[in-house]
């Protein structure tokens, strides 16, 4: 496995104009880290799943989910964005200049998803396009995030290394935190945008 940077190499800070893509298993916090540093930044959030999942859980078709991920993520102005899709990083990676990869162990990524979707059905909470979580689903069918999660957990830590290591990866500056407190250290010590824009 090439190596990745541990969060006490990370820089706290980012270049001007942020580009950056938040990766991990699912219930590692993808979104959360990825809002966070949107307000702190003061850039936008690029949600992929709600590119994604259109009504009734629906799956965009490829070409239209391409097209949206690409007018989102303009080349030349700051944005971060979050989400595994493989099919889009030939637009996200490619003009993306930092990677965060949430790299937590499977256990806690995965009672964070439990809890998380359990919270989400029983309050009804909407999602994307309208979109709820429903507990028979993921306890009782082949589209169980749960199941989803399992399986693709030691895929997702054996593939993104090898991605990383890529040529057409060089120009990313990869960070991978193993704990939250790491990656909580970092985002605390990232300066807010408003303290660092040039006074009038």
């Amino acid at each position: 496995m090439p190596a990745i940077p541990l969060s006490h190499h990370a820089p706290p800070s980012l270049p001007s104009n942020p580009r950056v893509a938040v990766v991990g298993n699912s219930g590692s916090g993808k979104s959360t880290l990825a809002r966070a540093l949107s307000r702190k930044l003061r850039v936008p959030h690029i949600e992929l799943d709600a590119f994604r999942h259109g009504p009734n859980w629906t799956e965009t078709p490829d070409d239209v989910f391409a097209q949206r991920a690409e007018a989102a993520a303009d080349p030349s102005a700051g944005w971060i964005a979050d989400g595994n899709y493989t099919i889009l990083r030939p637009i996200i990676w490619r003009r993306a200049s930092v990677i965060v990869w949430l790299d937590y162990p499977f256990l806690l990524s995965f009672s964070r998803l439990f809890a998380r979707t359990i919270t989400r059905a029983a309050t009804r909470q909407t999602l994307w396009n309208g979109n709820r979580e429903s507990l028979c689903a993921h306890f009782f069918t082949r589209d169980s995030l749960f199941l989803w999660n399992i399986r693709r957990s030691r895929v997702i830590r054996r593939q993104l290394p090898l991605a990383f290591a890529q040529p057409e990866h060089a120009h990313l500056q990869v960070i991978r935190f193993a704990r939250p407190k790491q990656t909580r250290q970092w985002l605390d010590a990232i300066p807010d945008a408003d303290a660092t824009a040039p006074k009038a």
